[in-house]
């Protein structure tokens, strides 16, 4: 299993969440959380396209990878 870096902040949320019992960081830990592990799919996205063994797999990996950038077809090579 690899490992995930988050920021302090989050830490420091997720400590007040479960060691204080301060419910009301709720919201700023999904919101931080959505926010890694979008970025953690996109990494691993990028990661595919790059080391696909077949074309085919590079190239579907790729256009996954800008639909969620929100990338157009327009500006697609």
């Amino acid at each position: 299993m690899k490992n995930v870096q988050i920021s302090q902040e989050l830490f420091f949320l997720l400590v007040r969440y479960f060691l204080i019992g301060q419910e009301e960081t709720e919201p700023e830990i999904a919101k931080a959380l959505e926010k890694k592990m979008d970025a953690l799919v996109m990494r691993e996205l990028y990661t595919q396209y790059k080391t696909a063994p077949t074309e085919e797999e590079k190239e579907k990996a790729r256009r996954e990878y800008l639909d969620r950038r929100g990338v157009p077809d327009s500006f697609r090579w």
